[in-house]
């Protein structure tokens, strides 16, 4: 079973995440790369709340893709662009993972492969014969 971990010897969360996750032996593991704010057809919108939605879209589709959801991620990566979109982020975030608290990192880089996008995602994810995170 996939054991979240949480210590009083580190720093409680800023936020809705793990300390850490163990992933037992036996587990398959999915790495989504990193997952941008745009549609289907390529277009990036202009509004950076949408752009967020859409890059958790885009990341949990691959996961789906794997028979997995949003209960199998067991760590999650985040790159904003502006530090003033934090609560978007978050809010984004939060929303999708519906109370699951994967183990999570989010940076604020100054910027990403293109000029337009504000926000990218990659997560991992297990699941074993016992099915989702836990």
């Amino acid at each position: 079973m996939i054991r979240t971990l949480e210590t009083d010897k580190a720093p409680k969360p800023l936020s809705a995440y793990a300390q850490g996750i163990e992933i037992p032996p036996g587990h398959r593991v999915v790495h989504v790369s990193g997952q941008v704010g745009v549609t289907l057809d390529g277009q990036i919108p202009a509004d950076p709340a949408r752009q967020h939605e859409l890059a958790w879209e885009n990341a949990l589709a691959v996961l789906a893709a794997a028979g997995m959801d949003h209960t199998h991620i067991v760590d999650a990566h985040c790159y904003i662009t502006e530090r003033s979109h934090l609560g978007i982020y978050r809010a984004t975030r939060d929303r999708f993972l519906k109370g699951h608290r994967p183990a999570a990192t989010l940076l604020i880089v100054a910027g990403l492969a293109d000029e337009r996008l504000v926000v990218e995602v990659d997560l991992v994810a297990a699941a074993g014969a016992a099915g989702p995170a836990t």
